[in-house]
């Protein structure tokens, strides 16, 4: 279960939950090939998932406990028919919330003006690879320049920031320069992400991003940057020399963030989790059908946040390799 690299602790600060990433669909699109097997996995039923009337309820329980960003996810988010509609409901919930979206970015050309319309205010899109052939590899069916697309059409709505979330897996897309090179020609923050093992063997993709912060200092000057206001655990903010985007590491493997995690999920089929990684959830669908009204969501909210404060010291070292229960398309990433 576990594997120790010999990193040192973080010593982080225990940070305000603050923040919640609400999954709306299991089914994505794509095939990734380190998120889901290539046969794809079974896809929840229409019963199953939660409706957006529900994810609302939960969504206003949320923000009556203090969570003031809200990210949807999925899968991808966009495959969901009605995803315009649930971002007014959940703008509707306070007007000041800020709410975001990571999605693969290939449907993101038909609705980013009416996404930013309905109150999205930024966007994260993944990319893990700016070579047409290497990206249809690693999604084994998608088109880079659909996605690029989708990319454009996010600053064309007026979207910021715009991020990409780039995971990098040794020997396949461990070239982090072209990315660097984007931000010099697009105001994009690019964000290296470390392989989190799985369900994949452990040592098969995973690459430190100690190892690609050198390949690009190798290649270029990087000056350090404070980059764009951040939701989560992105560290070492960094610009090219001349650039209009910054670059920026999230570093979940080498050194573990979960004590300053600020963030809760509930995935697509209603399990609220405080930790990516936590094996079962606190069934939110059930209660909301049993009809729990949100005072009673916020008590139960409130309880799980209470649980992983109190956890939030003795998560696994920076360095241990672990496993979630379910595959990542299913928890929302």
């Amino acid at each position: 279960m576990s594997e120790e690299t010999g990193a040192e602790e973080s010593l982080e600060i225990p940070q305000e939950i603050n923040y919640l990433r609400i999954s709306i669909t299991d089914r994505c699109n794509l095939r990734c090939v380190y998120c889901m097997p290539e046969e794809g996995v079974s896809n929840l039923s229409h019963d199953d998932i939660m409706s957006y009337e529900e994810l609302k309820s939960f969504a206003a329980a949320a923000v009556a406990t203090g969570i003031n960003k809200i990210r949807i996810t999925g899968g991808d988010p966009l495959v969901r028919k009605g995803i315009v509609d649930f971002v007014e409901m959940l703008n509707d919930i306070d007007p000041g919330l800020k709410i975001s979206m990571t999605t693969n970015g290939l449907l993101l050309a038909r609705y980013a003006k009416d996404l930013k319309k309905a109150g999205l205010s930024r966007i994260n899109i993944s990319i893990d690879s700016l070579d047409p052939g290497t990206y249809r590899n690693i999604t084994r069916i998608g088109k880079l320049e659909d996605v690029m697309e989708g990319l454009h059409a996010s600053f064309d709505a007026g979207l910021e920031p715009v991020k990409i979330n780039v995971v990098v897996l040794n020997s396949i897309n461990d070239d982090p320069v072209p990315f660097a090179e984007l931000t010099r020609e697009l105001p994009v923050h690019v964000r290296f992400i470390e392989y989190m093992p799985f369900f994949n063997d452990p040592g098969k993709w995973y690459i430190s991003n100690d190892i690609t912060r050198a390949k690009l200092e190798s290649a270029m000057k990087l000056e350090e940057d404070k980059g764009p206001e951040g939701w989560g655990p992105a560290r070492e903010h960094f610009q090219v020399e001349g650039a209009l985007g910054t670059i920026s590491f999230i570093s979940p493997v080498s050194c573990h963030f979960c004590p300053s995690c600020n963030r809760i999920r509930v995935s697509a089929d209603g399990k609220m989790r405080t930790c990516l990684f936590d094996q079962n959830g606190t069934d939110i669908r059930d209660l909301i059908r049993s009809g729990a009204d949100i005072g009673e969501l916020k008590l139960v909210i409130e309880k799980e946040l209470d649980r992983k404060r109190l956890e939030g010291d003795h998560k696994p070292k920076p360095g241990t390799r672990i496993r979630a229960g379910d595959h990542m398309s299913r928890i929302g990433g």
